[in-house]
């Protein structure tokens, strides 16, 4: 009987996981040392350089339409519409008058927040009031 069959069957994994992590540990220092010793030594002329690549920004850069952002709420709207209509529809049948009741007043708050977002111009791209 061989001393890895039946008293240690994972004695070979152990060694194996001992070993590569070892391996590697090691090899992460020896990186770490040799890194150390080809990087630059002047930090501070580095520290104080521009972090980002290309030429030096004179102008302030473009601002963001706030129009994006009622986009963004029109499409939440929509999401969320149909999130919960897609399982709603699944068990209809099983909901009766009450679910039927339940979804239009869902469907009617869905209808305000459009309603809204129409009166505020959000469908139209040149404008908001």
């Amino acid at each position: 009987m061989t001393p890895m069959s039946v008293e240690h069957p994972y004695l070979g994994i152990f060694i194996m996981l001992v070993l590569a992590s070892m391996i590697f540990f090691g090899l992460v220092f020896l990186a770490s040392k040799i890194g150390n010793n080809f990087a630059a030594k002047n930090r501070k002329r580095l520290g104080l350089g521009i972090y980002e690549c290309g030429p030096i920004p004179v102008k302030q850069a473009n601002k963001i339409n706030s129009q994006f952002f009622i986009f963004a709420l029109i499409f939440i709207l929509l999401d969320i519409e149909v999130v919960f209509l897609f399982p709603w529809a699944l068990i209809f049948k099983d909901l009766g008058w009450f679910g039927l009741l339940e979804i239009v007043i869902f469907l009617a708050l869905l209808a305000v927040g459009f309603l809204y977002a129409y009166k505020k111009g959000g469908f139209r791209w040149q404008s908001i009031k």
